[in-house]
């Protein structure tokens, strides 16, 4: 039978605009103005603490609508602006260095929605507010760290090898120099290191000296592997924040890209992610007498770091474990109230402190606390120049085997201990990095740019409408029914999708797919008007009407589709957004003008003796 649809077909349809209709609502509820209570050391929001909230904001009499705790942070929501700052302004006093009061917005869905796992669409700066920064990743210590390792394999590698040698210096460019005392091992050693590495380059230099440095692929490799490993930790550090849907990219060879919607306070989140502290466990030497420190003639492997108070002290060039084996920090005080930092490493490295401190019981062990700051100069960019900064904060007697777990002392302040544990719990930036680029973009900012969107989307849909209807009479109202189902469609979908963010050129994504849906309606309906001009039934003018147009509808989708899949792959940041949307608009129209239409038109027409058609 002409036009009729098996009933099972009907249901399938009726079930998805049901389950899209309900995906789609929580778009509808807004957001509330909110004060995000986030604990500094990462841990879990407890009921104390809400209480603790709540007290306070009675007590200053701040009208909240409602104080609980969400995502395993609490969350304060309030009717207006100015209960929100006055909250924030409070909470700061009263909750002290442990906790952070950051001005949010949070979506306002009942909870009977949550309960079906629906939630609004994500929305990304332009539309909700909140903070950006664009993060430029210094590569070159990664480099230089890989000419140190270098330097150190090597020295264990000639040693094991019988091979001997006068000294091995740094030098400019990322070279290493092997001195030899004569040209037979110069040469026997180049030998060598050509036949067993083939990501360093060997070169001799002069009688005696033989100069090597990582191939060019082997410093690539490592500058790609130093920002790749930085925005796992920029992200991690932003994870522990409880900071709702951030977005961490990467932005061109060495910069990042960060947003962190909703969130206002700009002075936090540059104090958390512009952080580059880290600790190292070095071996202290006490053999050498003062004249020997202070004239420098220090062997290779040694060199001189200072204590807080200017004291000198002799440690060994060889790390013994690094921040980046620190899976927990904790921290807490003494028996005699001292700030402390708890530690636990993951199994490489207890294993590897295990060992260490096994061999090396009775001596001393020094905890170096290195971090990049601001020199007060800039480079010719104008940005500042970055300084490393090393001090030894702890030195401890290794008296028994220690592995997992174990204390870090001799810090200043109890708040100087709960950032360094939030730093290193969160993940140590293997190199340092600056932020070239930030903007905040108010909430006030935010809801213009939806009202604009909105009033954009629904003047276009309006439009439509009312041309299908004017043009194509009855024909025309299904044809709207189609795009307001296709506009419900595309919402369910960007709520659902985890990683889609809807931007402003997002909203013009949905837009345009919301045009090539009317342009495909116009196809369809033209073709039935052709058959009916040309003499055929109606249900047959229907019927060649749709498959008549289907190919042209396709080809038309399929070019706009792989257009946005072209866009998304080489564009970034706003582009990307606007192909997604257009893209999942591309396809839900197919389905809504091939199905759709063709369903509701079925339930009208299909299967009756008409004479008439309004279209």
């Amino acid at each position: 039978m002409l036009n009729h649809y098996p009933l099972w077909k009907n249901i399938a349809l009726v079930l998805s605009l049901v389950v899209s209709t309900l995906y789609a609502l929580p778009n509808l509820y807004g957001e509330d103005l909110s004060i995000q209570v986030i604990n500094l050391q990462g841990n879990s929001a407890n009921e104390s603490v809400l209480t603790q909230v709540r007290k306070v904001l009675e007590q200053e009499s701040i009208p909240s609508k409602s104080i609980a705790i969400e995502n395993k942070t609490i969350i304060a929501r309030f009717t207006n602006s100015n209960a929100q700052f006055h909250a924030q302004e409070v909470l700061i006093k009263v909750l002290g260095e442990n906790y952070v009061a950051a001005l949010n917005l949070t979506p306002a869905v009942p909870n009977w929605l949550t309960k079906f796992g629906a939630s609004p669409m994500k929305l990304g700066l332009d539309l909700r507010g909140g903070i950006y920064f664009l993060i430029e990743v210094d590569t070159n210590p990664a480099v230089e760290k890989l000419q140190e390792q270098i330097i150190e394999t090597l020295r264990l590698e000639l040693h094991d090898n019988a091979i001997s040698y006068e000294a091995i210096l740094k030098k400019a460019n990322y070279e290493n120099e092997i001195q030899f005392n004569n040209t037979k091992n110069r040469n026997q050693a180049a030998l060598w290191l050509v036949s067993r590495y083939n990501d360093i380059t060997v070169n001799n230099y002069g009688k005696y000296t033989v100069r090597i440095a990582p191939t060019s692929d082997r410093q690539r490799q490592a500058r790609e592997s130093a920002v790749l490993q930085n925005i796992n930790i920029l992200r991690n550090r932003i994870n522990q924040l409880g900071i709702s849907e951030p977005l961490v990219q990467r932005h061109g060879f060495n910069h990042i890209a960060i947003e962190l919607p909703g969130i206002q306070d700009i002075a936090l989140a540059k104090k958390i992610l512009g952080a580059t502290a880290t600790l190292e466990f070095r071996l202290v030497n006490n053999d050498l007498n003062l004249d020997t420190i202070f004239s420098r003639n220090l062997p290779e492997n040694l060199e001189i770091k200072m204590t807080s108070d200017g004291k000198p002290i002799v440690l060994y060039k060889k790390v013994i474990l690094t921040g980046e084996h620190i899976i927990d920090a904790v921290s807490s005080t003494d028996a005699y109230n001292r700030p402390q930092v708890n530690i636990l490493l993951d199994d490489i490295g207890g294993l590897t402190m295990f060992h260490f401190t096994k061999d090396n019981i009775g001596k001393l062990m020094a905890t170096l606390f290195v971090e990049y700051k601001d020199g007060g100069r800039k480079n010719p960019n104008g940005r500042p120049i970055l300084i490393k900064k090393e001090e030894i904060i702890n030195i401890a007697t290794i008296q028994s085997r220690f592995g997992n777990n174990f204390r870090v002392t001799g810090i200043n302040s109890l708040s100087e201990a709960r950032l360094l544990s939030l730093l290193l719990k969160a993940g140590t930036l293997t190199t340092p990095i600056q932020i070239v680029e930030e903007r905040t973009i108010g909430p006030t900012l935010g809801s213009k740019n939806i009202t604009r969107g909105l009033k954009a989307c629904f003047s276009g849909l309006i439009t439509s409408i009312l041309f299908m209807v004017i043009w194509y009479k009855k024909s025309g109202l299904i044809a709207a029914a189609a795009l307001i189902v296709n506009l419900i469609l595309i919402i369910a979908i960007m709520s659902l999708l985890p990683g889609a963010t809807l931007t402003m050129p997002g909203i013009a994504g949905i837009i345009l797919a919301l045009a090539v849906s009317v342009d495909a309606n116009v196809l369809i309906n033209e073709r039935i008007k052709e058959e009916l001009c040309s003499g055929r039934q109606v249900q047959q003018a229907i019927h060649e009407g749709y498959r008549c147009a289907l190919p042209s509808i396709i080809d038309a989708n399929l070019t706009t589709l792989i257009t946005t899949i072209i866009l998304y792959c080489l564009g970034t940041g706003p582009i990307k957004g606007f192909a997604i949307t257009t893209s999942i608009g591309t396809i839900t129209s197919m389905l809504t003008v091939i199905i759709g239409t063709r369903a509701i038109t079925n339930l009208l027409y299909g299967g009756k003796n008409i004479d008439n058609f309004s279209i």
